[in-house]
């Protein structure tokens, strides 16, 4: 496993990703459609309902039986920039 892969699961709760920010840091381009939806304040049921019926709150990937979100739609969503986290480091 990789140093970034390493920071990315200990970044997990649960099973849940804290924040943009961890996702960002971790540099995955997709995350689940439950992850995301968590990030968005909906249960794994209503994730995937609004997943199946492309009414999904950003864009879903359908890979296989899989949905996943891409990491970027998800950030614009939630209003995060890169910039911004870059700032706050940098103080």
């Amino acid at each position: 496993m990789t140093n970034e892969a390493q920071r990315f699961q200990e970044r997990r709760v649960s099973g849940k990703v804290k924040t943009a920010v961890a996702l960002t840091e971790a540099g995955p381009a997709v995350i689940d459609v439950v992850t995301a939806g968590r990030l968005l304040g909906m249960g794994r049921t209503k994730a995937y309902q609004l997943a199946k019926a492309g009414l999904f709150p950003c864009k879903v990937i359908r890979i296989g039986s899989r949905y996943q979100v891409p990491v970027r739609g998800l950030q614009v969503l939630l209003g995060h920039r890169d910039d911004e986290h870059r700032d706050d480091q940098e103080r």
